[in-house]
């Protein structure tokens, strides 16, 4: 970590490369799509690379790369609704490319992750995707723990009630 911050490239990439896989995951929660995940992988591979003299304790690296590619993530987003959407209808006779990337997250689950405004899915992708305890995640969203609660409780609820509506896997 210490060469990293004093500017050795390859002892940064070695770090960053522990954790590309779990960066790629969280984009690809938020952006949808392989092309925009990786394209948030590259630009928090340099904000990271850019910023990391700034960070003081190394056993939060993880953490403060997570940050930096929902702040990425969140980028595209908002750069993207000056486009107009194509249809669910249209996608669907697109080919599709996510064959060559091990995604464990189903479609439905993205879909029920899409109802969810910004701070709820914060909250759920840090909380249930990658482990974090609650107050991990507090910490990291830098908001109080009961606010945390709030949220991912909020969050699951709404959940619950869109899953059990659709009555998907009800008998």
């Amino acid at each position: 970590m210490k060469k990293a911050q004093k500017g050795n490239d390859k002892a940064f990439l070695k770090l960053f490369q522990q954790y590309e896989e779990d960066i790629y995951r969280t984009a690809y929660v938020y952006v949808k799509n392989q092309a925009d995940a990786l394209d948030v992988v590259q630009e928090t591979a340099y904000r990271s690379f850019k910023a990391i003299q700034s960070l003081r304790e190394p056993k939060y690296f993880k953490t403060w790369l997570l940050k930096i590619a929902i702040r990425c993530s969140l980028d595209i987003l908002r750069r993207q609704k000056k486009v107009v959407p194509l249809k669910r209808e249209f996608e669907e006779m697109l080919p599709s490319q996510e064959g060559e990337f091990d995604i464990p997250l189903s479609m439905s689950l993205n879909d029920l992750l899409e109802l969810l405004n910004e701070e709820e899915k914060n909250v759920v992708v840090l909380r249930y995707y990658h482990d974090y305890t609650i107050k991990e995640v507090a910490e990291t969203l830098k908001i109080p723990l009961g606010t945390a609660k709030t949220i991912l409780y909020r969050a699951i609820k709404k959940l619950r009630k869109q899953w059990k509506g659709d009555d998907v896997g009800e008998q």
